[in-house]
């Protein structure tokens, strides 16, 4: 009983150390769409934390099978989060200039750009396959979704937060509001640069 609950501690902890980047990149979204629907906010949370728990156990897999292969690939990981993230978030400081300059572009989360950041968030996990390489394949299935669930909840407090910035910022000063996206663009592209140092320091 005391083994299950040190695996479920872990796993959240686990989960909450992953899902830093997610909530950061959450946060940016809440801050470039402020108006986004409830259904919406759970499919973005909820991509964050399908990503978040399906990277893991890709790593488990490589571990188990083609460990050299996966030591290959881990080092590019920091690079293409770095250009997923670089290009989202110049796309996002280019719209929220354009708007703010009097052009006007439609500025919402698509689809390509949601999955874009979802793996460039979580595609370090899959160094994660590591630490849990001495599960079996259930305990490792256990431990993806609680790192699911937390990323979910965390994605879900990050774009409230962006949101609620957002609209104070609108209710401010209309201005200020245009520059939420260049601001929430610059978040995107600190949070790859922080990834890419991360990764080969």
């Amino acid at each position: 009983m005391e083994g299950m609950i040190l695996f479920v501690i872990n796993s959240i902890l686990l989960g909450i150390g992953l899902a830093m980047d997610a909530f950061s990149v959450s946060l940016a979204d809440g801050l470039n769409e402020p108006k986004m629907k409830r259904q919406r906010r759970f499919a973005v949370a909820g991509t964050f934390g399908l990503f978040q728990g399906v990277m893991p156990m890709i790593g488990w897999f490589f571990v188990h099978t083609a460990v050299e292969y996966f030591n290959v690939f881990e080092k590019a990981v920091p690079w293409i989060a770095f250009l997923l993230l670089g290009m989202i978030g110049g796309k996002m400081v280019y719209e929220g200039y354009m708007k703010k300059t009097g052009v006007q572009e439609e500025k919402s989360l698509t689809v390509p750009v949601l999955m874009m950041q979802g793996i460039a968030t979580s595609i370090d996990a899959l160094s994660v396959g590591f630490t849990i390489a001495e599960y079996n394949v259930q305990m490792a299935l256990v431990s993806a979704v609680i790192i699911a669930a937390v990323t979910l909840a965390i994605c879900l407090l990050g774009i409230k937060l962006g949101r609620r910035c957002a609209d104070h910022l609108s209710s401010c000063d209309s201005t200020l509001s245009d520059k939420a996206s260049v601001f929430g663009g610059c978040i995107l592209i600190l949070i790859g640069l922080e990834i890419l140092l991360k990764g080969i320091l």
